[in-house]
């Protein structure tokens, strides 16, 4: 089954857009697995667990676990979500972006190392960067457009040809690069005026929107926005705001009410 096909069936089963981002800090991680062998995994089990009735996809972020050298945590998060939660798929986040042949070796560390479902890409040096990804045909690549973060317009707002940089890279995977199906967008819940823009170009593309919960996105504009008919076409990501909910040994209860709450608001404006 491909990587959207996938996202539509978790999306309808669960009637959820919702995306979670696994991104363990351990200086947030509660006492009671802050102290444990694999505190990282034994954290991630827990929220899995508590969410998986309320997600479309999991989002874990490697620079964490990378930092920390829990890579092998990251392998077993994963593989716990598909034995333990099969059907939710897992877009790994590295944003990777290099020439051919080094993005050949990350496309290999994701999909075949990892056994990621998806991974976003940065599509700064053009296609060479993104197409050992894109050959993955059973696989999402979500590529960067318009991202969530504040200084994201330094680059991505340059105008050429009367679009803005972001415009040309929509148009880019839209009309070449989704040759297989399989592409779609990061686009931030913190722009709503350039999601409907994006939405209006690329109605049948899905986008991964971070930025609602705590950096202050509205699920109301990015479901006024960017939702389209079936399963939404929405992968909607908060990390922060459901995994560190709750701070005691009630980590994961807390964190799956603060899933459920998000999926109940998202429906709620469709």
């Amino acid at each position: 089954m491909k990587f959207f096909e996938a996202i539509a069936e978790a999306a309808i089963k669960n009637r959820s857009m919702v995306c979670v981002g696994l991104d363990p800090d351990m200086s947030k991680l509660p006492e009671c697995v802050r102290n444990s062998d694999k505190p990282f995994f034994n954290f991630n089990k827990a929220i899995i667990d508590a969410t998986k009735d309320y997600v479309c996809c999991y989002k874990p972020q490697a620079a964490y676990y990378a930092g920390e050298n829990r890579d092998d945590e990251l392998k077993m998060t994963i593989d716990y979500i598909h034995e333990n939660a099969p059907g939710i798929p897992v877009i790994l986040d590295v944003k990777r972006g290099d020439i051919g042949s080094t993005a050949t070796q990350y496309a290999r560390e994701a999909f075949d190392r990892y056994g990621a479902d998806a991974v976003t890409v940065n599509p700064y040096m053009g296609l060479d960067a993104v197409k050992p990804f894109l050959d993955y045909a059973d696989k999402g690549v979500i590529i960067l457009c318009r991202t969530s973060n504040p200084h994201s317009g330094d680059l991505q707002n340059l105008v050429s040809d009367g679009k803005a940089l972001y415009e040309h890279v929509a148009d880019l995977v839209r009309d070449q690069w989704n040759y297989n199906g399989n592409a779609a967008l990061v686009v931030g819940a913190t722009y709503p005026e350039e999601l409907a823009k994006l939405r209006q170009a690329c109605p049948e593309l899905p986008f991964l929107v971070p930025g609602v919960g705590a950096q202050g996105g509205s699920v109301a504009e990015v479901i006024k926005n960017g939702a389209v008919e079936g399963w939404g076409g929405l992968m909607i990501n908060s990390s922060r705001g459901i995994i560190f909910a709750g701070k005691d040994e009630n980590f994961a209860q807390a964190a799956g009410e603060a899933a459920r709450k998000l999926r109940d608001e998202i429906n709620s404006c469709r």
